[in-house]
């Protein structure tokens, strides 16, 4: 009698060890009864019926997943390659068990699908300027089609856009030209500058002759700096003389 107390003691010690689950605080367990669903477990050491209780374990964490790249056509038709980032997590642990095999693939599958649609509604400029608004209309075409899956989209962030080589090079020249119309402008800012200021310096010389000879006198000293230059000097009185004829 002893020996049996003992054996049932020692089946219940590894029926009670072999029903128990340790569930991690970001972590829920799907219950399934007798192969239809019961109830979601909490954290916490938790002990199920074995045989009888099957369970499925979730991560409630932010997950990731990488859209390879899509080719799309942009709404004015330029062929593109574009990839993105999908982040989601779980918000009802039982919906994404019971409505869907796997919630992770048919994540990504939207995903695809909804980057080229997106793409297809924006033009170029669009697509390039505003990778936000691009990210937001695919962000909400995903977590529109995953909500019934008990998936929360978080955020749709566009890695990549890859360009035709042709259009490479087209937009590589309009850059060039854009600094060059860039360099211009400045240039002929300058030069309007120094011709207003040589403006109103000549104005001052002529209305205070004392101040004319010493830029003359400075322009010498310049001049004579260098050796390689001959400086002949001709008297003032003589340039009047020639400015009343």
């Amino acid at each position: 009698m002893a020996a049996l107390t003992y054996v049932i003691a020692v089946l219940v010690l590894i029926i009670l060890i072999w029903g128990l689950r340790l569930v991690y605080e970001y972590q829920r367990l799907v219950r399934f009864r007798l192969g239809r669903y019961k109830d979601v477990i909490e954290p916490g050491l938790r002990w199920v019926i074995p045989i009888i209780d099957k369970t499925q374990r979730l991560d409630l964490r932010v997950s990731t997943v990488d859209v390879e790249p899509q080719e799309a056509m942009t709404a004015d038709n330029v062929p593109l390659k574009v990839n993105a980032v999908i982040f989601f997590r779980v918000l009802k642990p039982s919906k994404a068990i019971l409505e869907i095999e796997n919630y992770e693939l048919g994540v990504s599958q939207f995903a695809r699908a909804a980057l080229r649609d997106a793409v297809g509604k924006a033009d170029l400029d669009t697509i390039l300027s505003k990778r936000e608004r691009v990210a937001e209309d695919i962000k909400k075409i995903v977590d529109k089609a995953t909500e019934p899956w008990g998936i929360d989209v978080i955020e749709v962030k566009i890695q990549e856009i890859e360009l035709p080589e042709t259009m490479k090079r087209a937009m590589a020249k309009q850059a060039e030209a854009e600094r060059e119309r860039r360099a211009t402008i400045i240039k002929s800012e300058g030069e309007i500058k120094a011709a207003e200021n040589l403006a109103k310096a000549a104005q001052v010389l002529g209305k205070e002759p004392t101040a004319f000879n010493l830029r003359t006198l400075s322009t010498i000293t310049d001049i004579s700096s260098d050796p390689s230059q001959k400086i002949i000097f001709v008297p003032t009185d003589i340039m009047r003389f020639f400015d009343r004829k």
